[in-house]
């Protein structure tokens, strides 16, 4: 029987995701979420993946609903780790609930799914050349995951706003900017982005691709 893991570089569950992923695969698949951080305090966090100066970094949810900045390569070498314990439990596929690009994680047998190798090809047969609005949730993101966009035929425009709420600009005036500046279609590059955040960057009058949305679709057809 297939078992469907996910694997969020927070604390898991994440109840802001899974409600997408339940939507669209059916309740006989058995689950089994986990989190990066499982079980750290946030002193632990931030002390194990504190992020060094020029360095890419993520950011991400805990169960108390805080947001936390951690360095994306020490989150890599642990996400190993978990990616290793779920497959012992039996998970037969393997989602990575985080759009941040990783080199080199892998699986034994598992499927593992890594919506940063889905999302670039696929985002751009769907947008065919036009003019591709990024929203990241931190402005150093524009930088160190660039890269990724590399199959867009045109190169996208950035702007920052966080899921997580905090300082900085919100959604909604994210996207009027990246629309003011050419933008046609939007993506949300965060798998913390949820359906009210597309309902927000819907105000600014473009069609809004919802990372997660489209990744659990994509999902339900191999679990």
């Amino acid at each position: 029987m297939s078992k469907l893991g996910t694997l969020t570089i927070g604390q898991a569950p994440r109840a802001d995701i899974t409600p997408i992923l339940d939507a669209v695969i059916g309740a006989s698949v058995p689950q089994r979420h986990a989190g990066v951080l499982d079980g750290l305090s946030r002193i632990k966090i931030e002390r194990d993946f504190a992020t060094e100066p020029g360095q890419p970094v993520l950011i991400t949810k805990l169960l108390d609903g805080s947001a936390v900045v951690i360095d994306r390569a020490r989150t890599e070498a642990a996400a190993q780790h978990k990616l290793a314990m779920l497959e012992a439990e039996g998970c037969s596929t393997i989602l990575m609930l985080c759009t941040g690009h990783f080199a080199s994680l892998s699986t034994e047998k598992a499927r593992l799914v890594e919506p940063d190798r889905i999302l670039p090809p696929a985002v751009a047969a769907l947008t065919q050349g036009a003019q591709l609005g990024i929203i990241v949730p931190l402005a150093e993101q524009i930088s160190s995951e660039a890269g990724k966009w590399a199959p867009l035929g045109r190169a996208p425009l950035y702007a920052a706003a966080s899921p997580y709420g905090g300082a900085g600009v919100s959604i909604a005036e994210a996207a009027r900017e990246l629309a003011g500046r050419g933008a046609q279609i939007l993506l949300m590059d965060c798998m913390g982005f949820v359906e009210r955040h597309r309902r927000e960057a819907a105000e600014a009058g473009l069609p809004v691709i919802l990372s997660n949305g489209m990744i659990a679709k994509l999902v339900s057809e191999i679990v």
